[in-house]
């Protein structure tokens, strides 16, 4: 059995892996901050669901300054070795970008697992802090892709920067014609985010000048795909399982 953790901005993927498929699997809320202590007290608090301790883990992280003190305390909750992906990290997945280093983690191990399951060329989407769109050419390669604000940070950024706008839940309106402020903002927030994920689609597609299968995942991902035009699985299991794969590559 494999620790899995994927560690995001907003939020952190823990999960336990084992074979082929996921036996447990927690959304907790990311801490830049939090000391080895604190993230070994509470990965240890979820792995108390568990009757013996896991072979080995690996990490994904987008928090540069948490990455070490979760390592620390992964290493001390686990029976075998540790991979945190990044430069050195046997990933199997060739980068053609200007700068393989930019490529966050969560984007390498999203597209190695949308291959495993739906082979290539494929279009990977996550919905989290940041909204991205990334490309696995026919040749297996990672192509690119496109950034676009997350949903939570553009309703955030859209009261903050306004006088009469207040909060609302994130919840589909009975119509993309809003009868109130509330549902007009619902409405400009999610059949928006749809509208952009659809185009972003299109182009991404147009670029690599034939169809692919799109597969989605992150926390709001189950929100927004079914507002899409274009038909798109979601798996929030993707990114763990790109990992255990990253994990798997790494053993001699």
């Amino acid at each position: 059995m494999l620790l899995l953790v994927d560690m995001g901005n907003t939020h952190t993927v823990v999960g336990l892996w084992e074979g082929a498929s996921m036996v447990k699997r927690w959304r907790v809320a990311s801490e830049a901050h939090r000391t080895a202590d604190e993230f070994r007290i509470l990965l240890r608090s979820l792995l108390e669901e568990i009757d013996h301790q896991p072979e080995g883990a690996a990490i994904s992280s987008v928090v540069p300054q948490a990455t070490q003190a979760l390592r620390n305390a992964v290493a001390s909750l686990v029976a075998g070795p540790v991979v945190v992906v990044g430069p050195g990290v046997k990933t199997g997945l060739a980068i053609n970008i200007d700068n393989p280093r930019e490529v966050g983690a969560d984007r390498v191990v999203n597209a190695i697992g949308a291959v495993m399951v739906h082979g290539s060329p494929v279009v990977v989407l996550d919905f989290g802090t940041a909204t991205t769109v990334d490309l696995v050419g026919a040749d297996g390669s990672y192509r690119g892709g496109a950034i676009a604000p997350g949903i939570e940070v553009a309703a955030e950024s859209l009261v903050a920067s306004t006088a009469a706008l207040r909060r609302v839940e994130l919840v589909v309106p009975p119509s993309p014609v809003g009868k109130s402020t509330v549902e007009a903002m619902q409405s400009g927030l999610l059949y928006g985010f749809a509208g952009l994920v659809d185009g972003l689609v299109e182009r991404v597609l147009a670029e690599l000048g034939t169809e692919a299968p799109v597969v989605a995942t992150g926390g709001l991902a189950d929100l927004i795909i079914p507002l899409c035009k274009r038909g798109t699985t979601v798996d929030q299991d993707l990114t763990l399982r790109g990992l255990a794969e990253v994990f798997r590559r790494n053993q001699s």
